[in-house]
């Protein structure tokens, strides 16, 4: 199975992702949704489910099955994180307390470490800069490190700022 990130606006935000099982026949479409997200499961929007499915189909010319899955601690992926943290900044919350909430939340799920970075024009600044905390371990120089990742991208009224964030899960 590989991963491929497809973006469609009505429901992007509101799973972590997708993964994609090609065969001969038949492609398996598996959405992992976290439990604090159902949004996409209320009556109204199943709608949403069944437009993506005909997007998808418009894609690919095989048969296609759709599955949904919901992650149980969803501030464990480094994606969702990174969409609330945007979803602060773009509501102009500050961005110290934007990275401190995040870090809170996902100390809630029972991971090793965390590290998240924010780099750009940071609260409109002149000057772009780099900001970055870290708690716990998160060993990115040891190759066995179980280490998710994220980077995004958002688009404020200062300019444009990157969010990276790194979650070590466990050491193999």
């Amino acid at each position: 199975m590989y991963k491929k990130k497809i973006e469609y606006p009505q429901v992007s935000k509101e799973f972590a992702y997708m993964g994609i099982q090609k065969r001969i026949d038949l492609i398996q479409v598996i959405i992992y949704i976290g439990i604090g997200f159902p949004n996409l499961l209320i009556e109204g929007r199943t709608r949403g489910i069944e437009e993506l499915q005909m997007n998808v189909q418009k894609e690919f010319p095989r048969r296609l099955n759709i599955a949904i899955t919901r992650i149980e601690k969803p501030y464990g992926q480094p994606n969702i994180l990174a969409e609330y943290i945007a979803l602060q900044l773009k509501n102009r919350v500050s961005f110290r307390k934007a990275m401190k909430k995040a870090i809170e939340l996902t100390e809630q799920t029972g991971i090793k470490g965390i590290q998240v970075q924010i780099a750009g024009r940071i609260d409109g600044k002149e000057i772009a800069r780099v900001e970055w905390i870290r708690e716990g371990r998160v060993p990115l120089q040891t190759i066995r490190a179980k280490i998710d990742h994220c980077s995004h991208t958002i688009r404020t009224i200062y300019g444009v700022l990157g969010i990276k964030i790194w979650i070590f899960v466990n050491q193999e």
